[in-house]
This record gives structure tokens, sequence and C-alpha cells, in this order.
């Protein structure tokens, strides 16, 4: 059997298969499902969270779209020190890993956030410097590389733990920010995260969501995340920056795209809506590729991606 391991941010998982930010809660849905397993799951990024609670956006928060969803939740959560104390606690489940997904409304937040969750149980840090849907902050952290590389700088300084950068693919060129997250010591770098868009119901003639905008995700965005997670690996993989590849990933065959393209892990996020125990499904038919390739490990092929030469 190939080797499942990788190492993320000098983190070791049992697989690269890892549940998104915003899509999972804070696992309390998971752990009531009737015989959800845990085990082929490398980790689980937990729901954003913020100093003090938000309710998030006015509702309607959620719409389907032509291949895929908008939300606009608006970074709804009980606050930093409440997921600490009251939330962590009961989270067990070993050797899936967790990390938390941070926000805020200035960098100073950042760094205040990321003081409270270093003193957590939590093996690392995202930081989310890229939501399309909340009006402070947001996207203007993830759009300029200078404030980008300050907020990394910030929640490094308040922080052991490892540091993950969640980038924005509504900017002209995603590899400025990469560079800049990690010249500022970033450990890993997450992409994509979700594209800007809206809906509109026809009849009313107004927005479907109460936010107007909110984050497309699903297959429709898989083309968008496979170019920026290759071209953000041109300028990671020589500083050996792992990426977490994500954006629409349905299948294993999606999977490996990622992986091929020179992402580490690979997120599962929007899929989960449709079915919640992919996890194990993804990475079987990972695995199966492996064997079928005659490839030992995820970390033989990664990066692979063969490029046509004029």
């Amino acid at each position: 059997m190939p080797d499942t391991g990788v190492l993320l941010a000098g983190i070791p998982l049992v697989s690269p298969v890892v549940l998104l930010s915003g899509c999972v809660g804070f696992c309390e849905d998971l752990a009531r499902l009737d015989g959800f397993d845990f085990s082929p799951i490398g980790a689980v990024f937990l729901k954003g969270t913020t100093l003090e609670p938000r309710r998030g956006n006015p509702p309607p928060r959620v719409v389907e779209t032509h291949g895929g969803m908008l939300n606009a939740i608006g970074l709804q959560n009980p606050g930093a020190r409440h997921v600490v104390h009251t939330i962590l606690p009961a989270i067990r489940h070993f050797p899936t890993r967790f990390f938390a997904n941070i926000a805020g409304s200035t960098v100073e937040e950042y760094g205040e956030v990321a003081r409270i969750f270093d003193d957590s149980p939590i093996d690392g840090i995202e930081i989310n410097i890229s939501c399309p849907n909340v009006k402070e902050g947001g996207a203007a952290f993830g759009s300029d590389p200078k404030i980008a590389a300050r907020v990394v700088e910030t929640v490094k300084r308040a922080t052991t733990k490892p540091v993950i950068t969640k980038l924005s693919p509504n900017v002209t060129d995603i590899t400025l920010l990469a560079r800049a997250v990690i010249e500022a010591g970033t450990d890993a770098i997450s992409a994509i995260n979700t594209l800007m868009g809206m809906a509109i119901h026809l009849e009313q003639r107004r927005p479907v969501l109460g936010n107007v905008q909110g984050g497309l995700s699903g297959p429709a965005i898989k083309p968008v995340a496979l170019l920026h997670v290759w071209r953000i690996h041109q300028v990671a993989a020589p500083r050996g920056i792992p990426i977490i590849g994500q954006g629409g990933i349905v299948t294993a065959r999606d999977a490996m795209e990622f992986v091929l393209a020179g992402a580490t892990a690979i997120g599962l996020g929007t899929a989960l809506f449709r079915n919640p125990m992919g996890a194990g499904e993804v990475l079987d038919g990972m695995v199966t590729w492996l064997q079928h390739y005659g490839a030992g490990s995820f970390n033989e092929v990664r990066g692979t991606l063969k490029i046509n030469k004029p």
C-alpha cells in the first residue's frame, strides 16, 4: 500500500485530505453523524473565528448556483475565547489534526486572536485574509501584498504554532501575494478562497443574498483554483512552502489534479454538503491512482505536471 502520510507546515498528517473552514463548523454536526469516520481525514480547519462574537450577515446567506454555491455567512462565530475555553475541550478525534481559522478587522486584532489560540491544543493557525463577504477587513487584507505581509508577521510574533495563510483569487496576480506572505514567514499557503459573485432574483429584481455579494465555491471554480495552485507552486516550492489546494474538489481525480499541480494537501468544502462522508471515498480513490501508476507516496507525484513547451 502507498504511504498516505504528508507533512504540512512541519505537522505530519495521516492523509492529504483536509476539511475546510466554514464547511464543518466546529465539528459538532460531524460528531453527530452516525458512523462518521475521522480516520481518513488528515486535518480539520475549524470555522473562522474573530476576537469578539459576530452575528454575521443578514439572510439569505446561501444560494445554489450552476456548478456551485454562493455563501455570505459573514463570519458568524462565538468569539475566540469561547472557542478555546468551551468548544475545543470537547474535540477529541486523534490522529486527525485541528487548525484554527482566524480573522480580524485590524492587523492588531489578528495578533490578539492568534495569542488566544496559541494557548490551546490546536495544531496550527490558518489566517483568513481573503473573506469576500465581510465589509470590514476581509478582501482588503487579501488584495494588498504589503498589508497581507503585515498580518502574517503580526500573527507569527503572537504564536509559536505553524501559520498557514489563505489567499484570495480576487486579485490581479496571486503570485505577488504568495511571495509577500512567504517573505513574511508563513509556514504554508491555502489556495484558493472563494471567488466573489452574486445572484439576482429576476422577478423581484433584487439580489438573492442579504449581503448582495458572496463567495462562490464548488466545481465551477476548479479550473481557476488549479491554475492558481500551479502558479503559487512555482514560487513556493523553491522555499519549501507547502500548499493546501482547494476549490471545486469533489472526486479523487479532482484531488490528484491538484497534487500534480503542486498541492501537498487537498481540501474538501462545498462537496461535503452533498456527501458528508466523502473524505474516505476521495482518499481511497487517490490511493488507487497511486497504485495504478506505481507510486509509493503522494510526495513522488506532487508537482510533476508536464508542461508542453513551444
